[in-house]
């Protein structure tokens, strides 16, 4: 019996080392790895941030279209939501009674360019007659002259005849009377002269001044007022049509055949391409904003799909005296149109440029964008306080570490300070 034994005992101190061996490998835990962690040095050097602004669409203007014109509509040719073209006939007033005052007008233009023509040849007539008047009185002067230079001769002739008493007196008396005659007639044909020369000077010449010049042009200005107000019948005749200024949008009619346009507003249109993304924004925000930034507008409404890139045309200072709300222009452009009037959108706009220390956007340990997560040469983690001055969106420009700091790439890893990490995967 105990040699049987014997091979059972042996087998039982056999498992028992066994199991002894056992309990002694798990014993106590196995040490494990540190984990490992992507990470990246922080550079200095520059980035453009850009601004996150909400707003809405805006038309590039509005036009109110009115008419001065007390004419009826004879038709209107557009509806609300009609697209237009500059000079596209909108409505056409009624122009009958227009047509009437400038064919009268037309007409009295014409008479009084009658009238000028013949002012112009009655001037003419009345200079050469009183030239010739002149030539004519100035040679009954020279014969009156000659007459009396004769007898005044033949007197002093006479005179020494009766001094010899070769003739009577009576013959002297009648020759002195001659001569006195010749003197007065003498005189009456130099008057005669003196008034045709008057007439002439006051008649003057038709390109100068005088009576035959001021004629023509008191009819030549007769003729101009008739053709002035012939001219403004016709601009209130081209006013009767109705043309859109702009290329746009009718967003309002508010006239109808056979009604007069009267003070109000017959048309509203909108001009929406190009189209203002006006958005809102802090005293803060502006501040890095200048004219001529590049912008991205995004529209939830047309699901955020669509991008549309424009520039910034103006930074328009607080809305309301005493508010903080500032608002920013953007000029896009808008072919399709897709863009509308009150339409709610999201800009990015590019703002002045930052110099510093520059991380990943990722790094940040929240939202709130003040802590990374650096990695010490003993290869532990620890959290550093930083401020952001400026992110394009994926790189930050920060304050609080220098050029050369290893941070971690994803500062929202399951890592807490004084773990150590590996840099190896």
């Amino acid at each position: 019996m105990k040699l049987r034994d014997e091979p059972v005992r042996t087998f039982f101190l056999l498992f028992a080392m066994l199991a002894a061996g056992g309990c002694g490998r798990h014993a106590g835990p196995a040490a494990s790895p540190a984990p490992y962690v992507q990470t990246t040095t922080a550079t200095f050097g520059q980035v453009q941030p850009s601004r996150r602004l909400a707003g809405i669409v805006a038309p590039y203007q509005n036009v109110a279209v009115q008419s001065t014109l007390a004419e009826a509509a004879d038709t209107v040719n557009v509806r609300e939501g009609d697209r237009v073209h500059a000079g596209q006939l909108l409505a056409q007033l009624d122009t009958a009674d227009l047509q009437a005052q400038l064919e009268s007008d037309e007409a009295t233009a014409n008479s009084n360019h009658a009238n000028t023509v013949h002012s112009v040849f009655q001037g003419s007539l009345t200079i050469a007659q009183g030239n010739d008047t002149v030539r004519t009185d100035e040679a009954a002067v020279h014969q009156a002259q000659q007459t009396l230079n004769n007898d005044t001769v033949n007197l002093s002739r006479d005179q020494s005849l009766l001094a010899q008493g070769y003739i009577s007196q009576q013959s002297v008396d009648a020759q002195e009377t001659l001569v006195k005659n010749d003197q007065q007639a003498l005189s009456t044909v130099n008057a005669n002269l003196e008034s045709a020369r008057s007439t002439v000077q006051a008649n003057g010449n038709l390109s100068g001044q005088g009576l035959a010049a001021s004629t023509v042009q008191q009819s030549q200005a007769q003729e101009k007022v008739a053709m002035a107000q012939a001219d403004q019948v016709r601009v209130q005749i081209a006013k009767a049509a109705i043309v859109s200024p702009i290329d746009g949008v009718v967003v309002n009619r508010n006239i109808n055949p056979g009604e007069y346009p009267g003070n109000r507003e017959i048309f509203t249109l909108q001009q929406v391409n190009p189209i203002y993304a006006v958005l809102h924004a802090s005293s803060e925000e502006v501040s890095s904003v200048e004219t001529g930034s590049l912008a991205t507008v995004t529209a939830p409404d047309l699901n955020g799909m669509q991008r549309f890139s424009g520039r910034v045309t103006g930074v328009l200072n607080q809305i309301n005296p005493g508010s903080t709300d500032f608002q920013v222009k953007v000029l896009l452009q808008n072919p399709e149109q897709r863009l509308r009037p009150g339409m709610v959108v999201q800009g990015s706009i590019a703002a002045l440029p930052v110099t510093g220390v520059r991380v990943p956007t990722t790094a940040f340990t929240d939202d709130n964008h003040d802590a990374v997560m650096t990695v010490q040469q003993d290869g532990s983690v620890k959290t550093v306080k930083v401020a952001e001055g400026g992110s394009d969106g994926t790189t930050s420009v920060v304050t609080g570490i220098t050029a050369g700091t290893r941070i971690v790439s994803n500062g929202q890893i399951s890592v807490g300070d004084g773990e150590k990490v590996s840099l190896q995967p």
